[in-house]
């Protein structure tokens, strides 16, 4: 479809909460597609109002070969544990920092089929999904960041 331009820390935009999607149509298949090439080869997860839409959408694809799952309408619904994560950002580049996430994490959301799908989820699958969910609601990793580092 279509790569987007991602926003940088800085815009408004990024500060804003997400609309649930009501109707998964073509918009929203659309909103996939430009989301699954605009992260190519860039990072390992993206979220809607990266790219300017203020959808409840996220994606992510770990590796280049691993298939990417596109979230709608995401949502954690159990947390287990604690650790220190070190997380770097599309919307932020050239800095990483150190912040805390769970461990463990369950997810909840739909499918491009509209269908309802949970994740079970940890390690760097578990950072991510909380990294990206965070994003639908306004938040960056910088929001809650113990440490900030410039990497470049």
């Amino acid at each position: 479809m279509a790569k987007r331009t991602i926003l940088q820390y800085g815009d408004k935009m990024l500060k804003k909460t997400c609309k649930k999607v009501e109707t998964i149509d073509e918009e929203i298949f659309k909103l996939g597609e430009d989301l699954k090439d605009t992260l190519k080869g860039k990072g390992v997860g993206l979220a809607a109002p990266q790219i300017g839409v203020l959808k409840r959408v996220i994606i992510i694809q770990l590796t280049e070969d691993s298939e990417s799952i596109i979230l709608i309408n995401p949502k954690i619904v159990e947390r287990h544990g604690k650790e220190i994560s070190v997380e770097g950002c599309l919307s932020y580049e050239g800095y990483e920092g150190e912040l805390v996430r769970p461990k463990r994490i369950k997810v909840t959301g739909m499918n491009m089929k509209g269908e309802n799908v949970e994740y079970n989820a940890e390690g760097l699958l578990a950072k991510v999904f909380c990294h990206e969910i965070d994003h639908l609601d306004g938040i960056m990793y910088v929001d809650k960041a113990k440490k900030i580092y410039k990497i470049s």
